[in-house]
């Protein structure tokens, strides 16, 4: 399987956007681990950019608390992140209530 293991942006149908390691893509489902949802960011125009290189605010982002593993249903995205977006991703301030 393409990226398994691999740091992926996953964009899904209507549960949003995360961040996470790829471990299975079954039809239209995958299982991640080390998940943070992205609900809010600035300083990137789009889940592609932020994909290559992060955010340019990364305080000004709300990225959930890192769940151990997840699976999303009905992705429409997987993108692959480069070391320097996971690197970004990873700083940001974990968002809670």
């Amino acid at each position: 399987m393409k990226h398994k293991n691999k740091y992926v942006i996953v964009r899904a149908d209507r549960a949003g956007v995360f961040f996470g390691k790829l471990v299975e893509k079954n039809g239209t489902s995958v299982a991640l681990k080390e998940v943070r949802k992205l609900h809010y960011w600035k300083g990137a125009a789009a889940v592609e950019e932020i994909s290559q290189i992060g955010t340019k605010e990364p305080d000004n982002c709300r990225f959930t608390i890192t769940v151990p593993e997840m699976e999303v249903e009905g992705f429409i995205q997987i993108i692959p992140c480069t070391s320097k977006a996971i690197e970004v991703i990873k700083l940001v301030k974990e968002w809670r209530a």
